[in-house]
């Protein structure tokens, strides 16, 4: 019997088609859980990683809001050409606490990957405001309205809680003191041994320039001073592992 005549079975026999049909969804369907069992054998660690502190994850927000990762991607690829550009390529550690990650491939603009501390806050301010003034060819539109927009705050503590329901770990305490760590956060003059110690490697500072109110601008400008920042990359290798 050739082939074709094999396969003539099930073409002629809707009980063989049914049953071949079924099995192949079944081990189809074990591929893709089983799987899932050992999920948490498989997910990549990093020292340093952490939450978004609540002023970075206000920033998140407004960058998700406005619309930049249509243009800026945050994923170095393991390219040459990449790494040498950017740095080193992302790890998915970086992203875990990430709901949505901002990873992608569109590059209307550069990699923001490792964009935290590349730039000064002042760099950062000009950009936003006006972004020909410091990069002439830059087609990214003007955001000089974030400065004068206040933070909302109101639900900051909400948005830890939910973050925390899908499996971040932020503490009753993180939540209880959200408001008040988004404030000190933008403060240079604030007492911030309890945001420091809640969250490592937080950058504290005015980041729009004008300490009358923190701003969407100090949001945004706090958040792209974290990205990259929080792995000491020093201590991997080419390939990702610890040396």
């Amino acid at each position: 019997m050739s082939l074709f005549e094999k396969h003539a079975v099930f073409e002629k026999n809707s009980i063989v088609l049914l049953l071949g049909i079924l099995i192949a969804v079944a081990i189809g369907g074990l591929v893709e859980i089983v799987p899932l069992f050992y999920l948490k054998g498989t997910i990549e660690t990093a020292d340093g990683v952490r939450p978004a502190t609540p002023l970075e994850l206000a920033g998140r927000n407004v960058y998700i809001r406005e619309g930049c990762y249509l243009c800026h991607s945050q994923m170095i690829r393991p390219m040459r050409d990449e790494i040498e550009r950017y740095g080193h390529f992302s790890l998915a550690a970086e992203s875990q606490y990430d709901h949505p990650f901002q990873w992608g491939s569109k590059r209307t603009g550069p990699d923001l990957a490792r964009v935290g501390g590349k730039y000064s806050d002042a760099w950062h301010v000009a950009h936003l405001t006006d972004p020909r003034s410091v990069v002439p060819a830059s087609v990214m539109p003007t955001y000089a309205f974030l400065k004068e927009a206040p933070v909302r705050s109101v639900d900051i503590a909400d948005h830890l809680k939910v973050l925390k329901l899908e499996g971040v770990p932020y503490t009753d305490e993180d939540i209880a003191n959200a408001g008040a760590d988004m404030a000190a956060q933008a403060d240079p003059n604030a007492d911030v041994k309890g945001l420091t110690s809640r969250y490592p490697k937080t950058t504290v500072a005015d980041f729009d320039g004008n300490p009358a109110k923190v701003s969407e601008m100090d949001a945004l400008i706090a958040y792209l001073q974290s990205l990259g920042t929080f792995v000491d990359f020093s201590t991997y290798d080419d390939k990702a592992n610890l040396r």
